[in-house]
């Protein structure tokens, strides 16, 4: 196996995206994402049974479109990679199934990996250069709301804070049911809340009062938010009023952000790291990643943020952190690793 610059191909089915993606050693050669997106609409969120079927009908074409555009044969490859948790245990078994059968049919060694890692493990492609050490990562997405504090990527990574309730972008879809606009909420809200004054609403921000930050200081709660989202314009519907849906929804946004951004430039000072990286689906949130350039450059942290292509779950960041792994000389996993719903964070590979 080539260990300089390893040719990994990295599955990744953790949610509603059927990710697959071919890296060699750090250079991106494929990264294909079929989203069943459409299908959950219906549902106004992901429905962990379509997500498997849907990864089952989408896996196979996926594989043939990244492999043709990488321009590869299936022989090539030194290693196979995979997505073991955190996730829907329906959709991970899936994936972890498919890489385990294309591993054995080739003859290749398999890699289980943390989909929160690599989270991470995407900055390592992108043009910005080798990513230092130690890193803040903030992980923002339908799924996951995690504070990480990343002293190595193949080694040491650890969980500071998580939501305790809702994630950032399962917030952002109620909210835009109560407004009445369409699934997925996140682009929507972020459309109409252009048109609207985010001060116009002082909505909670959550687990930011001193008693919360005692014991919550990295931690995030949106559930309570949303709550006082929806008690706001049930009281103006009843009396009769107008919603005004822009300004409820740029107020939203910004408390949302105001709560992520604070506690991730926190972190940073905490524990002196001048690094905050991040990832996921809800980096897509033009005004979050506003904000978090305006606090980073006054805390006097450097801020990466990937190609939005690789923000989303995707499997060519899965691929990336199996390479580090192979590259640092790290051994296969066996087969006997299976999904793992709740895969804690300290678990990079799964042995």
């Amino acid at each position: 196996m080539n260990r300089d610059a390893p040719l990994v191909l990295g599955i990744e089915t953790s949610c509603d995206e059927t990710g697959i993606g071919i890296v060699r050693g750090r250079e991106l050669l494929a990264n294909v994402i079929a989203s069943s997106m459409d299908e959950h609409a219906r549902y106004g969120g992901v429905v962990p049974e379509v997500a498997a079927r849907a990864h089952l009908e989408a896996l196979r074409p996926a594989l043939t479109e990244a492999v043709a555009t990488a321009g590869i044969q299936l022989s090539d490859l030194d290693a196979v990679a995979v997505t073991s948790g955190p996730g829907l245990s329906g959709a991970l078994m899936v994936g972890v199934g498919a890489a385990k059968a294309l591993a054995l049919s080739l003859n290749k060694p398999l890699y289980a990996v943390n989909h929160l890692v690599g989270h991470v493990g995407a900055d390592v492609l992108g043009e910005e250069g080798p990513l230092e050490y130690p890193t803040i990562a903030l992980l923002v997405s339908g799924g996951h709301t995690s504070l990480l504090l990343v002293r190595d990527l193949t080694s040491d990574v650890e969980l500071l804070g998580e939501t305790i309730d809702d994630a950032a972008g399962e917030a952002f879809d109620k909210v835009a049911r109560i407004l009445g606009l369409p699934y997925p909420g996140g682009p929507h809200i972020d459309r109409v809340a252009a048109e609207g004054d985010p001060k116009a609403i002082r909505f909670p921000r959550g687990l930011t009062l001193p008693k919360d930050m005692e014991k919550h200081r990295y931690d995030f709660s949106f559930s309570g938010l949303k709550t006082a989202v929806a008690r706001w314009v049930e009281v103006r519907r009843d009396a009769g009023e107008e919603i005004p849906i822009a300004d409820v929804a740029a107020s939203f946004r910004e408390a949302v952000i105001d709560v992520l951004t604070s506690k991730a430039i926190a972190a940073c000072k905490d524990y002196g790291v001048p690094r905050l990286l991040l990832g996921g689906g809800v980096v897509a949130n033009a005004r979050l990643r506003e904000v978090a350039q305006q606090r980073a450059t006054s805390a006097g942290v450097e801020l990466r943020i990937p190609a939005f292509s690789l923000c989303t779950d995707n499997g060519a960041m899965i691929a990336a952190l199996a390479s580090e792994l192979i590259m640092e000389g790290a051994e296969p996993s066996s087969l006997n690793f299976g999904a793992d719903s709740t895969l804690p964070v300290t678990d990079i590979h799964v042995h």
